[in-house]
């Protein structure tokens, strides 16, 4: 059987095409990594991620409940190294940060700490949500 040599470059185009659009939307979406019920007043939280959920190049919290100032994180990865970084954002009740890239471009997340204070009544207390994107 012979092929014509446009009609294989067409098909193997079509093809890109089409693995492509099953590929890339999952590259683009934010997975929830983990999520914690903070105190009242300044605090320090952990939210354990770990290696089997692969590799991450951006990072971003939500916030429910409450508003907080979301002060610092330190990122752990999973060769030992650490990142720290200095947030400094308000985030309002039902809000989120602005996405933070990470260092190296793609890595494997252990665990990321994070220091901040609450913003509303003591029955309002804040959930925080960590968010990932591949």
């Amino acid at each position: 059987m012979k092929f014509n040599s446009k009609l294989l470059t067409l098909l193997s185009a079509a093809l890109i095409i089409c693995l492509s659009s099953f590929i890339a939307p999952q590259q683009n979406k934010w997975e929830k990594l983990g999520e914690r019920k903070v105190n009242m007043g300044l605090d320090h939280d952990r939210i354990v991620v770990g290696a089997s959920d692969g590799f991450f190049k951006k990072l971003k919290i939500r916030v429910r409940n409450s508003g907080i100032n979301l002060h610092k994180m330190v990122v752990h990865y999973g060769n030992g190294e650490k990142q720290e970084l200095e947030v400094r954002e308000e985030i309002q009740k039902g809000g989120e940060s602005r996405v933070i890239d990470i260092k190296g471009n793609r890595r494997v997340i252990l665990s990321v700490d994070f220091w901040y204070d609450t913003k509303g009544l003591i029955n309002d207390k804040a959930i925080v949500e960590l968010w990932g994107r591949h």
